[in-house]
Formats: C-alpha cells, sequence, structure tokens
C-alpha cells in the first residue's frame, strides 16, 4: 500500500486543486462526467461551447463496450448493446468508490447484464475477450468515457488536451471524488479541479444574471444520482450555503421499474421468463428509455420491439399515469433532501428566488409538479439546458482556471461546502465531528482528546467522513499515530486535532500535545477502497496500450474506406463512360481489378491488415489512374470542363 501525506491526499469538498503556481496552465476543458450520459465544454473566443462528438451529438453515452477486435466508447457503444450486453458497460458511475457489498452495488448486480466481481472488496467488471477473462474496475471504464471526451474536445480545437474540469455529485463523499479523479489519471488528464455539479450548473444559471443578490436552488436529477444545493449568487460570488441528495436516484431507476413491470407482463400474458435473457433486456432496456423519455412530451407511447418473444414481436402501450405510479415513490424520496437542504441553509421555502432544474430527468412533468407544489405553487426555471448546464460550468471553471475566461468570468469566485462532516473515531465506535458538513471553505476547526489508558505513549487516531453516529457506518479516510507522549494517567494528556480545509480545498490535519508543545506530521494510508499507486500506473499503462489499440483500429477503418470508396467511384465512372472513350482493353482491366477488389471485401477483408488494404488500394491505382490521366489529358481544354464533369462524375473524388 503506498503511504501519502495528508495534504496531498484529501480533497474532499468538490474541489481538487493541487498544481504547481508557476506552472503554465494551457487550454482547460470542463467535464460533466455522468451515469447515463456525459458533456464537454471549452471556454473559446470570450463564451463557452459546447463541443459535438463524432456522431454530431452534445452529449455522449457514458458507454464501453468491447468485441473481440474493437473497443467501443458513446454512441458506437450504446448503439449495438442488444447485440453484445454481456460486454457492454453502463451505469460505471454508480460502482465508482464502492465496495463489493455495499447494499446498492448488489441491488445494481442484479439487473447488470455483464458479471460484477468481488476483487479486493471492490466491484470489479468481468468479462471475456477474445477468449481471455478481463476485469476492470469502474475508475478505468470511467477512465475510458473520459478519454472519449477528451478525444472530442481535441478534435474540435485542433491541439492536445490536458488539463480539465470534472463535475461529480455534490454528495460524493471522499472516496468517490478520489476515484473520478484516478480515473481522469488513466485517462492521461490532469484533473486541476473536481466541483460539485449543482455548482457548475448555478454558475451556467447565475452567470448572465448577477445583478441581484439572490438564493437559488438547484434541483439535479440525472440518470443516476440526485443532487440538491441552495447557493447564494452576490455579483460574482457563488456561495454553496448547503448541499444534499442521493448518490443512487436517477433515470436509471425509473427505467429499470419500467422493465420490471413489463417483464412481469410477459411473464403472466405468455408465460415467458426473460429475466435471464440479457440481450431480451437490453432491447428493453433501449425501448424503455425511448418511452420515458417521449411520455415527457406524450401522453401515452407505443412500446415495440421486434423478435422479443421467442421470435414474436413484442408491443405494449405504456401511459405517462402508469409510468408515475411505476415511480411515484422514487419521485417522492427527491423531497426529503429538499426538506433537509433548506435545515442546513436555515432557509424557508419562501426565501428562494429561483429553482433551477437541471438533469435531464427534470423533464418528467411529475417531478416538476411534485416540486411545484412542494414550493406552494413556484414555477421551476427552465432557462438552461438540463443536459449541459453542468458540463458550461466546468467549461467556465476551466476558462479561469487557464486564463481565458472573459470579462464575464473574471469577477467570478466560487465557495463551495464540504459535502459530509469529518472526523475521528473515539473509544466505544463512536464518531466525533470535528468539521460539520456544509462548513464553507476554507475553514478550519479542532477539538481536545486524551488517553484512555494510563502511561500511554501513543494514541491511535482514525479520520472518517460521513454523518451516522458510529464509525462503521462512516466512510474510513485513513488513520496514523500520534506518539511520544509522555507518561500520565489516563485523561491527562490534551492531545489536540486540528482539521483545517484550505481556499483549495485540501485537508491538512495536525496532532499537537498542548502540555509538551510536541506535533508530529501525519502520515495517512490510502483507504483500500481506493486504487492504490502502482495499479493506477499499470491502468495507465492499459489506457495508453488501448489508445494504440484505437489508433490502429481506426487507421485500419481509414484504410479500408479508402480503398473501398476508391474502388466503386471507379466502378461508377466506368459505367458512365461513353463507348468509345477508352479502349475495350483498358474497360476490361478496370473492370476485372476493380471487381476483384469489390469481391475481396465483400468476403476476405475480415482478417485483413492496414497494409493489406493499402496494398490493394496501391494495385487498383495502378490499373485505373494511367486511364484517366489520359482522359483528362485528352481533354484537358478548360472550356470542356463541364463536358468532363459529365463524362467522368464526382471529380473531386477523382
Amino acid at each position: 500500500m503506498v503511504m501519502w501525506r495528508i495534504f496531498s491526499l484529501l480533497f474532499l469538498c468538490g474541489i481538487s486543486w493541487a498544481e504547481e503556481a508557476d506552472k503554465p496552465i494551457g487550454t482547460v476543458i470542463g467535464i460533466d462526467l455522468g451515469t447515463t450520459y456525459s458533456c464537454v465544454g471549452v471556454f473559446k473566443d470570450g463564451r463557452v461551447v459546447i463541443i459535438p462528438n463524432d456522431q454530431g451529438n452534445r452529449i455522449t453515452p457514458s458507454y464501453v463496450a468491447f468485441t473481440d477486435t474493437e473497443r467501443l466508447i458513446g454512441d458506437a457503444a450504446k448503439n449495438q448493446a442488444s447485440n453484445n450486453p454481456s460486454r457492454t458497460v453502463f451505469d460505471a458511475k454508480r460502482l465508482i468508490g464502492r465496495k463489493f457489498t455495499d447494499a446498492s452495488v448488489q441491488a445494481d448486480k442484479a439487473h447488470f447484464p455483464f458479471e460484477l466481481v468481488n476483487k479486493g472488496g471492490r466491484p470489479y467488471i468481468q468479462m471475456t475477450i477474445a477468449g481471455e477473462k478481463k476485469q476492470f474496475s469502474p475508475e478505468e471504464i470511467s477512465a475510458m468515457v473520459l478519454t472519449k471526451m477528451k478525444q472530442t474536445a481535441e478534435a474540435f480545437l485542433g491541439k492536445e488536451i490536458h488539463d480539465a474540469v470534472v463535475t461529480v455529485p455534490a454528495y460524493f463523499n471522499d472516496a468517490q471524488r478520489q476515484a473520478t479523479k484516478d480515473a481522469g489519471v488513466i485517462a492521461g488528464l490532469n484533473v486541476l479541479r473536481i466541483i460539485n455539479e449543482p455548482t457548475a450548473a448555478a454558475i451556467a444559471y447565475g452567470l448572465e444574471r448577477r445583478g441581484k443578490d439572490q438564493k437559488i436552488l438547484v434541483y439535479d436529477l440525472g440518470g443516476g444520482t440526485f443532487d440538491v444545493s441552495i447557493l447564494g449568487i452576490d455579483g460574482g460570488v457563488f456561495e454553496v450555503l448547503a448541499t444534499n441528495g442521493d448518490t443512487h436516484l436517477g433515470g436509471e431507476d425509473f427505467d429499470q421499474n419500467v422493465m420490471e413491470y413489463f417483464l412481469n407482463q410477459i411473464k403472466l400474458k405468455h408465460n415467458l421468463d426473460l429475466s435471464k435473457d440479457n440481450r431480451a433486456k437490453a432491447k428493453l432496456r433501449r425501448e424503455v428509455e425511448k418511452a420515458k423519455r417521449a411520455l415527457s412530451s406524450q401522453t401515452q407511447v407505443k412500446v415495440e420491439i421486434e423478435s422479443l418473444l421467442n421470435g414474436e414481436d413484442f408491443s405494449e402501450t405504456l401511459t405517462r399515469a402508469k409510468f408515475e405510479e411505476l415511480n411515484n415513490d422514487l419521485f417522492k424520496k427527491t423531497l426529503k433532501p429538499l426538506t433537509q437542504v433548506l435545515k442546513d441553509a436555515s432557509l424557508e421555502k419562501k426565501d428562494i428566488d429561483e429553482i433551477v432544474l437541471v438533469g435531464g430527468s427534470t423533464r418528467i412533468p411529475k417531478v416538476q409538479e411534485l416540486l411545484k407544489k412542494y414550493f406552494n405553487g413556484k414555477e421551476p426555471n427552465k432557462s438552461i439546458n438540463p443536459d449541459e448546464a453542468v458540463a458550461y460550468g466546468a467549461a467556465v471553471q476551466g476558462g479561469i482556471l487557464s486564463g481565458e475566461g472573459s470579462d464575464a468570468t473574471k469577477d467570478v469566485l466560487l465557495l463551495d461546502v464540504t459535502p459530509l462532516s469529518l472526523g475521528i473515531g473515539v473509544q466505544g465506535g463512536g464518531f466525533a465531528k470535528i468539521i460539520e458538513r456544509n462548513s464553507v471553505i476554507p475553514t478550519k476547526k479542532s477539538q481536545v482528546f486524551s488517553t484512555v489508558q494510563n502511561n500511554q505513549h501513543t494514541v491511535n487516531i482514525e479520520v472518517y467522513q460521513g454523518e451516522r453516529a458510529m464509525v462503521k457506518d462512516n466512510v474510513l479516510l485513513g488513520k496514523f499515530d500520534m506518539t511520544g507522549i509522555p507518561p500520565a494517567p489516563r485523561g491527562v494528556p490534551q492531545i489536540e486535532v486540528m482539521f483545517e480545509i484550505d481556499a483549495n480545498g485540501i485537508l491538512n490535519v495536525n496532532a499537537k500535545d498542548k502540555g509538551t508543545g510536541a506535533s508530529n506530521k501525519i502520515t495517512i494510508t490510502a483507504d483500500k477502497g481506493r486504487l492504490d499507486q502502482d495499479e493506477i500506473e499499470r491502468l495507465v499503462k492499459e489506457a495508453e496500450e488501448f489508445a494504440d489499440q484505437d489508433k490502429a483500429f481506426r487507421l485500419k477503418t481509414d484504410a479500408r474506406n479508402k480503398v473501398e470508396g476508391f474502388a466503386y467511384n471507379m466502378k461508377n465512372t466506368l459505367d458512365s463512360l461513353p463507348a468509345g472513350k477508352i479502349t475495350e482493353e483498358e474497360r476490361d482491366a478496370m473492370d476485372v481489378a476493380i471487381s476483384d477488389v469489390i469481391d475481396w471485401l465483400d468476403q476476405s477483408s475480415t482478417d485483413a491488415t492496414k497494409e493489406d488494404f493499402e496494398e490493394k488500394l496501391h494495385a487498383l491505382e495502378a490499373v485505373c489512374n494511367p486511364v484517366i490521366e489520359k482522359l483528362y489529358r485528352e481533354r484537358g481544354s478548360s472550356s470542356d470542363a463541364e463536358e468532363q464533369q459529365n463524362d467522368f462524375g464526382d471529380q473531386e473524388e477523382l
């Protein structure tokens, strides 16, 4: 286990920034790493640009899939999920930073089509690729999604990107935040800051609305997590007053309830149990998600799937009323954090100026209705794009860090809070809080402890994060020993333990014997729930190998596309040439060469290499190009240009 200095380990408050002050920073992108969809933006030319991916979509599915020959990320992975369910990974964010025995992990495991295994107490995704069993950590899968976001930004900006701001749910604990940061390292990104999703969304909302002091509530219900935060916006100061939420509540849960309903209906009506049929479930999951989206604007939708039931088609109507009935308990579950966050911020409902909706699941009419009713008829604000707001705010933060921000961002100051309480374990297994949750950072607090035995010279201190009264119910961040205490009766020594979170969100812990004035530096071991440094380095190396494989596959695909495009272009050109334009020998030679290449592509190119495709292209060019060049020389005058195009087809492709 690698040892870590505590001042470089614990980034607890949604902001993780430890870069050297004098180190120059290039362009910094903002990434919303979502459970179901991810989004990337950049501050460029005085404004935020949300960057479309290679499919032209501004949000990218957080899906990763493997075949025996390639790795797919994003739209390509999601599109083939029903044909390759056991090797298509989604919802990795729900596993990140968690233990295998967590109730939420076990609940997800029951309906994942891929296999989850216990490796060192942590959930790993296991699958067979090219006859070999492979295991992937959730961080590694998340890193692949981050890699896709990085590549999307690089293709748009035309340069390599190294630095990023990445967002996390406000209620993520330290293990989950650190795991997200590890994912960034594996993806080859220097994660300058990790900021809370509702805070990023508040920046997106408030950047152009800084004229008056206002208190806004950000209600962020996405695909896998729910957050609610209250912020005060005063000029350019964005101050988080309180935050709460549920890291396992979102659109995926709504989809799962509908799927279970349909699976039960199929069992009752057709006496078929599809609960173990991963391909059928993958098809159903895809259509249920589409139906859920449609029900935000329609009162009913037809769910139709070809060949779902032993070759027979499936067709059922899902009404908005039924969808709401199936998920009403989950919708209402979002109201409890609302009550708590208002209480923590010492505010009443009437004190909230705006309710800002973020996350795709806030489009559900019943969610909006419950929220409006809770706030006594106040209409939620829908002025920002719920899918892009978080990435927008992250991009603004990236612009500030890189110095590329405009006048609109130069006065922006972000004051965040600790999402969960911090403290130490005491005798009897109790949890002594030193820094309470929702404390604004920077902050410094201390508490005095003593010994439990006579002449005790060492005190073991365990640092925890959480809200429960007993340490067994909270998250262990690490432990250390305070040594060198002079012999004394129990209860006499006074050991002051100080927790300090600086402006960068880094926790410093210091222990001092008040009697002697002696203090010790504290070394803390990385919690076993995190990846250790050796594993991170291994995964970075594997990520580079994957990048090489991906590059090789892209080059091979490009080579195939070139020869295929050239072959069909020559075929069309040859077919369009009137008789007499070229000799019969030339026509026959081109026809044979083109047909040979097309037949080879159709029948024998599966295992071909990039070099094989290039060889076929060069051989075909050797036959066709002299004929085409001769035609151009013969018809080369500019006055004949229009006729040449009619004769030869698309000249650019020639």
